[in-house]
């Protein structure tokens, strides 16, 4: 038999714990409801959790301390932030501490529920965990490119200077921090504008065909950024901190 999904809300509002609990429910999941960071934590030790729904204003503990602390733990639960209408600046930063998805308040339950599915379904599929710290890292390496993020520099296999335009780079950046994971192209905003990118355009299709012309050994038919019909472009290399071995596979 198939397991169910059990997903844990973390919300400081009783209603919406209790309303968001009793729809997913309906829609054949499991929910645990937690109140703080405290009782997450409980939750978390007790139970086998597939998705946190983690809401960021709360009292003490806000939503995006708790993930950092969780991915600073070396929990790869993916977590779906609902954050306030308009707050970009919770998206942005929920993202580069490793959220998988945000929604605004007031949101859709069916929406989220739909979101739910879609995250559970890419985690199932699987793909590619960095290795290591590398949104802080200075120089990473995938597929046996070297990235120098400080520098602003790609190497390639065989050691030659690959020239990256603004846009370019700042897609880049965005994938390597946040391998096997599917990005939307809004999420790719949010990202490249946290990082104060002025060339990074809404023409994210258009930049990643430029991308893909620079790292994928035939552009026509790529396999280190994919596209994912309906959820925007997944980086799947496995990305370590510092340098890799020219030719080879980091």
């Amino acid at each position: 038999m198939e397991r169910t999904p059990h997903i844990l809300v973390v919300d400081d509002d009783r209603e919406i714990r209790d309303l968001l609990g009793r729809f997913l429910v309906k829609h054949g999941l499991r929910v645990s409801a937690a109140a703080d960071g405290r009782e997450m934590q409980a939750l978390l030790q007790g139970n086998a959790i597939d998705l946190i729904v983690m809401d960021v204003m709360m009292p003490g503990e806000d939503g995006l301390t708790l993930t950092r602390n969780l991915r600073a733990g070396k929990n790869r639960i993916p977590i779906i932030m609902l954050t306030a209408m308009g707050e970009d600046t919770d998206r942005i930063i929920g993202l580069e501490m490793g959220a998988d998805d945000y929604m605004p308040k007031p949101f859709n339950p069916r929406e989220l529920l739909a979101r739910i599915k879609a995250v559970l379904r890419r985690f199932a599929e699987g793909g590619a965990v960095a290795d290591g710290p590398v949104a802080d890292a200075d120089v990473v390496s995938f597929a046996g490119w070297t990235f120098e993020m400080a520098a602003r520099e790609l190497i390639a296999p065989g050691g030659a200077a690959v020239v990256l335009s603004g846009g370019e780079y700042e897609l880049l950046h965005a994938f390597v921090t946040h391998p096997g994971r599917v990005l939307s192209r809004d999420q790719l905003l949010d990202i490249a504008r946290g990082r104060n990118a002025q060339p990074f355009d809404r023409a994210i299709d258009v930049q990643v065909s430029r991308l893909r012309k620079k790292i994928e050994p035939d552009a026509k038919t790529p396999t280190l950024i994919k596209t994912v019909r309906g959820g925007g472009y997944m980086f799947t290399p496995k990305v370590v901190a510092g340098r890799g071995v020219a030719g080879g596979q980091s």
